[in-house]
Order: C-alpha cells, then sequence, then structure tokens
C-alpha cells in the first residue's frame, strides 16, 4: 500500500486546494495517470499514480485545502488483476462508443455530448460522413472543458504529445464553433477566455473587432437554470489574484499617462514580412514582438521605469525580464520572457507562442511566471479602446495595450483616416516621476511609428 502525497509545488508556495479528483475510489489506473488534480495560485498539478495499481481510499476531498507532504490518498500497487481488467475495459470502449454513435455519424450529425466523458473518445468522422480512426485521447482538463461546453471530442483536433488533445484544443475549437463555424474556423484559434480586465493572449495581435468569447462568463450557465443567486467558492488562484491586487492597490502610488500611436508604419512591414516570417522561420509576426522591442529600448533610455522598491533602497536591474499577461480560465497568469532585452523579434515571437500554448493547456512552471520586471498587457484583443492598468507588484511600471481604431487624424495640416491605438502606462509614482513617465511612452510612440529605428536605434 502507497500514501499518495502533496507533491513539491513549486517555491514559495506551500498550500493547494484539491480541484477535482479524475479517479475514482476502487478504480485502477496505468503508471502515471493522473489521479488527481491541485489548484495552487500560479500553476495547477496532476499528481498521477506512482505506478500501476487501484486507488483505494481518497483521504482529502474536492475544495479541501492542503498543505506540502499531506496524505491525500491510498493506493494499493499490488492489485495486478484489477489494473490488467481495467486496461481491458478502457481497450473495448472505443467499440462499444462507436456503435453507440454509429448513426449520427452515417449523418453528419455531432455525436452526444456524453461522449466527452469516456476515457476513450468515440471514432472520429471523417469529412465524408464516413467512420474513421479512433480519436487520440484526451487530457483530464480536455474532457471536463468539453463537458461543460457541451464539446464533440471526436470533433476536436489533437495538438498534445501523439495527437493527445489538450483542454486548448477544446477551448480553441469552442471558439470557432461559437464564432460562426466555418468562418471562425478559418480565422484560427481565438485568445483564451478572458478572467480580467487586463489580459491578453501573447500570441495574438491588438485588432479592431473584439473577437468572439470561447465560453460564457462564469455563473452564466447556472443562471440559465432559473437560479436567482449562486454561491461559488474562490480558487486558490482567484483569491491569491484578489490578494495581490489588493496589495498593489496599497503599497503603490499608481498613476497613468496615456498617449497615442500611428500604427501605419508597423502594420505595413508587419504585412509585408509576415508571409515571409511564417514560411521561413515557422512563428506568426504579431503585433507584440514589436511592442516588446520598443519597450525594452525604452526601458534602456529610462531604467527607472524597470526598477522597484526595495524597502528604502532603488534596486535597479539591468536585464528586462518581460511579463505578458494572459487570460485564462482559471485565472490571469503572466508567463514571463528572460532576458527580452537580448532577444530578436523573431525569437520573442516562439518564445510567447510556446507560453501562451503552455498556458492554455495549463503546462506552465513555476520558472515561467517568475522573475519578471516590466509588464505588458493587452486589452485590446477584447475590444478595449482605454483602461488603466494595475501595477503587477512589486515592478513599478506596466504598459497597456488597446484595440486598434481607424480615426481621424491631423497629418501634415490635413485629414486623414489612421489605424490607431491609445496605450497607457501605469507607473508607481513613489519612485518614477511624471516626466520619466510620459518620455518613456513618448519613446515607445517614436519606436512604433518609425520601426525601422528599433534596427539601428
Amino acid at each position: 500500500m502507497i500514501s499518495i502525497k502533496v507533491p513539491p509545488l513549486g517555491e514559495s508556495i506551500v498550500e493547494a486546494t484539491v480541484g477535482r479528483w479524475l479517479t475514482e475510489e476502487g478504480q485502477a489506473v496505468a503508471a502515471g495517470d493522473p489521479l488527481l488534480e491541485l489548484e495552487t495560485d500560479k500553476i495547477n498539478v496532476e499528481v498521477p499514480a506512482p505506478t500501476a495499481g487501484v486507488l483505494t481510499r481518497r483521504l482529502v476531498n474536492e475544495g479541501d485545502t492542503v498543505t506540502l507532504d499531506q496524505p491525500l490518498a491510498e493506493f494499493d500497487d499490488t492489485a495486478a488483476g484489477a489494473t490488467a481488467g481495467a486496461a481491458a475495459a478502457r481497450a473495448s470502449a472505443p467499440s462499444t462508443a462507436a456503435a453507440s454513435s454509429a448513426s449520427p455519424a452515417s449523418s453528419g450529425a455531432a455525436s452526444a455530448p456524453a461522449v466527452a466523458h469516456e476515457t476513450t473518445p468515440a471514432p472520429r468522422a471523417a469529412a465524408s460522413g464516413a467512420q474513421g480512426a479512433a480519436a487520440p485521447p484526451a487530457a483530464p482538463a480536455a474532457k471536463r472543458a468539453a463537458a461543460e461546453r457541451g464539446v464533440d471530442l471526436s470533433q476536436v483536433t489533437g495538438t498534445g504529445r501523439d495527437g493527445r488533445i489538450t483542454k486548448g484544443d477544446v477551448l480553441d475549437h469552442a471558439a470557432r464553433a461559437g464564432s460562426g463555424g466555418a468562418q471562425g474556423a478559418a480565422q484560427g484559434a481565438t485568445p483564451p477566455a478572458p478572467a480580467t480586465p487586463s489580459a491578453t493572449s501573447p500570441a495574438g495581435a491588438p485588432s479592431r473587432p473584439a473577437p468572439a468569447f470561447p465560453a460564457p462568463v462564469p455563473g452564466a450557465q447556472r443562471a440559465a437554470s432559473g437560479e436567482r443567486e449562486t454561491r461559488e467558492k474562490m480558487s486558490t488562484r482567484r483569491k491569491r489574484i484578489a490578494e495581490n491586487l489588493l496589495q498593489s492597490a496599497n503599497a503603490t502610488a499608481r498613476l497613468t499617462t496615456f498617449n497615442e500611436i500611428d500604427m501605419s508604419a508597423v502594420s505595413a512591414l508587419r504585412a509585408r514580412w509576415r508571409e515571409r516570417v511564417e514560411k521561413e522561420h515557422g512563428v506568426k509576426l504579431t503585433f507584440m514582438p514589436f511592442f516588446v522591442r520598443a519597450a525594452t529600448m525604452a526601458l534602456q533610455s529610462y531604467p527607472v521605469v524597470n526598477a522597484q522598491v526595495d524597502g528604502d533602497s532603488i534596486l535597479y536591474h539591468h536585464y528586462v525580464n518581460m511579463g505578458i499577461a494572459v487570460a485564462s480560465d482559471q485565472g490571469l497568469v503572466v508567463p514571463v520572457i528572460k532576458d527580452a532585452d537580448r532577444k530578436g523579434m523573431l525569437e520573442v515571437s516562439g518564445e510567447m507562442a510556446a507560453l501562451a500554448k503552455r498556458a492554455r493547456d495549463g503546462k506552465l512552471t513555476m520558472d515561467d511566471l517568475t522573475g519578471g520586471t516590466f509588464t505588458i498587457t493587452n486589452g485590446g484583443v477584447f475590444g478595449s479602446l482605454v483602461s488603466t492598468p494595475i501595477l503587477n507588484y512589486p515592478q513599478v511600471g506596466i504598459l497597456g495595450l488597446h484595440a486598434i481604431q481607424d480615426r481621424p487624424v491631423a497629418v501634415d495640416g490635413k485629414v486623414e483616416i489612421r489605424p490607431m491605438m491609445y496605450v497607457a502606462l501605469t507607473y508607481d509614482h513613489r519612485i518614477v516621476d511624471g516626466q520619466q513617465a510620459v518620455l518613456f511612452l513618448v519613446r515607445v510612440k517614436q519606436l512604433m511609428e518609425d520601426p525601422a529605428s528599433m534596427l539601428i536605434a
């Protein structure tokens, strides 16, 4: 008999919340199969089975707070017979599911949402309506997301290892279906579900139309049942987000300054190089790498915006670890691009895409989320025109990007229609003076309106 305990959760994390049990008592599992999911203030952690065996007893319930090394369950690693029986049952699941979904598949209709709960998804129907090969397995988080959104896993294309369906695949599929089916699919995946007003997708570019949300806001589905009120316990991450926001509000003297950027030049440059960059380097050239480059150069000119308060001292960072705020359905996270000031735009693009995917799939590590010195947040991907971002404490500066909007502007004494974007810098007035903040934002504006200067400056 083995005692399953809370594993190490990362630096400075000493407790977690039991999110969901993924295995029932008496259920046989293979080595490495996830038994339960723990939620921390930064990442979610799946606790795997150490060997093949049977989960004999749960010692904690969903929603319980647990600490490091606390026993979670009892596990029988000697139940080889039960394990073999469970494996045989799982192996027979595809044929059973296929038989039950034969009629819908033959007519081109989606199979019943209940398939999302199967250990192995039903066979995927081919485009012509004929039965195809069995769909790849889905991660537990993907199954839950599919069940919550009524998504048929047999219609989802997996991008994980060996074609495994991830939670991000389900959210992307739901977003495309919700924004018009084929049209949404042609446009590609939309950003993750927004959790706070100051969130963005690092791989996404500021765009004029607000994208369709991939899922209803929390509580919307229950409200449809006719209940007048519902109560939901905050997750560990949501509680920590609330604590951090209050700490930022109470511990800083924050002020916001605004400017606007003519995006004509950078839009033309991006349009000219986008296809070639994607073809030759395999990364999408979005607007965000340009802003990362402009911000890092502006921080070199005004290093106090990249500093932090340490007691009665100012700690200056002679490097830029750029945080990019990302919204996920678990809450706001800020993955960090380390030494962004020493990386080119293409390297930044590739790293942002990788971080965005890990954020959607719930695979971010503690190293991905720590060490940031400055943050960029982009409400423009959700249609925000103007906002005042809140500081990511203990940082003293955060750059807020917004939607691009065609507006009439005066150019050389004439009125022209230009693609304009409002930008905002929130800063800690304790060490950043208004002059430095304004000049920082003006520098970002100059670089973005003349992107060639970023190559020679």
